[in-house]
């Protein structure tokens, strides 16, 4: 009997053994070769520069050079490449700057390793003061929405007009849905699996966050979680990724001094986002004064991709309006009226 429980225990082990080989061997994932992400990502349009902080900042600068200026941040774990169909639709209006904030895409890690929205907002003004950019519409998606509020209340003579799309930055109102965070943001939380992370990245889990992301599944494409996956693993952005996610940990529940704010400002939002809940649109709705709020039906976290042309559209309007405020105010003032 002691022989048949020792074979056994034996077995056991051995089979659990080979689970964890297994499962290592399904689940590692090294960093991607840089210059193989800057061929398949980083083409022209795309375009490099070096700022202060060891930041090799990818960008793109497109649209028209003489028209208002309008810039675009993406979320958490993405990349400019969110905002593509955004730039279709608007580059024959606007001067159009999309980046891959510090600790994601091309841009990858930085020497002072800051991925606060602070420091991401510090980024952005590097690269528009490099480009001369002196003010400028600014969108943010999520955790850019939140780097977006954070650059106008540190620059409001820079900014024109916010678009906050399914932003960050305000703890949702008490009562508010249930939120259906993504695996890996959940894992990201966690200081003991944040050192796993840099190692282990499974692409299915790249693909659940983006499932959980939008509301038709079938929008999720091979080529866009490929895409996700490769950039994910660049040198330096799963680092990059568990400092960040530390530093929200730590500042759970806190929320920007939204109320500050005092350019115009569009929300947008999809009513069926499962990682920041459409009530929170509501409530950045109540605290921005004289800003609007559209609720779109039916959709995900990510509407400027998800309803591209009824997004893109509807800040194409906003802008313009804003745009035309902006010229009667200044004739206004030419004609010494108040």
């Amino acid at each position: 009997m002691g022989k048949f429980l020792k074979f056994t225990g034996s077995l056991i082990l051995i089979a659990l053994a080979g689970a964890i080989v297994w499962f290592l061997a399904w689940a590692w994932a090294p960093n991607s070769d840089p210059a193989e992400m800057t061929t398949r990502y980083g083409a022209p349009p795309s375009q490099f520069v070096s700022l202060d902080g060891g930041i090799r900042m990818h960008y793109r600068d497109q649209g028209s050079y003489e028209a208002p200026a309008l810039v675009l941040l993406h979320g958490s774990n993405s990349s400019l490449h969110t905002w593509e169909p955004w730039v279709a639709r608007l580059k024959d209006r606007y001067r159009i700057i999309t980046l891959d904030l510090p600790g994601h895409g091309l841009t990858g890690a930085t020497l002072t390793r800051d991925y606060t929205y602070s420091g991401m907002a510090d980024a952005v003004d590097a690269l528009l003061v490099r480009l001369g950019v002196n003010k400028a519409a600014i969108a943010g998606n999520s955790m850019g929405g939140a780097v977006a509020i954070t650059y106008a209340l540190q620059h409001p003579e820079k900014v024109s007009a916010l678009v906050l799309v399914d932003s960050a930055g305000v703890a949702p109102p008490p009562g508010a849905r249930k939120t259906d965070r993504p695996l890996a943001f959940e894992l990201a939380a966690k200081p003991w699996a944040q050192v796993v992370m840099q190692n282990l990245t499974p692409k299915s889990l790249v693909r659940e966050g983006l499932l959980k992301s939008v509301y038709d599944p079938g929008f999720v494409t091979t080529e866009m979680v490929e895409r996700y996956w490769d950039l994910a693993r660049y040198p330096g952005n799963r680092e990059a990724t568990g400092l960040r996610f530390a530093w929200y940990a730590a500042n759970m529940g806190k929320s920007l001094p939204v109320e500050r704010l005092e350019m115009p400002t569009l929300i947008l939002w999809g009513e069926e986002d499962n990682l920041i809940p459409v009530e929170t649109a509501t409530l950045l709705n109540e605290k921005i004064s004289g800003s609007g709020v559209i609720i779109y039906p039916e959709t995900g976290h990510l509407p400027m991709e998800e309803r591209a042309d009824e997004t893109a559209s509807a800040t194409g309007v906003f802008l313009d309006q804003v745009t035309s405020a902006l010229a009667e105010s200044r004739h206004d003032l030419d004609m010494g009226r108040p």
